[in-house]
């Protein structure tokens, strides 16, 4: 004999499964701890010092000084 399903229950049960695998898809892209975000704050700091440090100002003519 075949299974009694209710339609009503199989609809949400698939409807919590496809919220479920969004969620895990969200945390995995924005779950960073408060550490890991200031890490990378830090680290782009550096990288734009260093670059600003790097930088070339050019004479009156936007010439590089020779």
């Amino acid at each position: 004999m075949a299974e009694i399903v209710n339609l009503r229950q199989a609809r949400k049960r698939r409807v919590r499964a496809e919220q479920a695998a969004v969620a895990a898809t969200n945390r995995a892209l924005h779950g960073r701890t408060a550490a890991e975000r200031e890490r990378d704050r830090q680290e782009a700091e550096r990288a734009r010092r260093t670059l600003d440090g790097a930088h070339l100002d050019g004479g009156p003519e936007g010439d590089t000084p020779a």
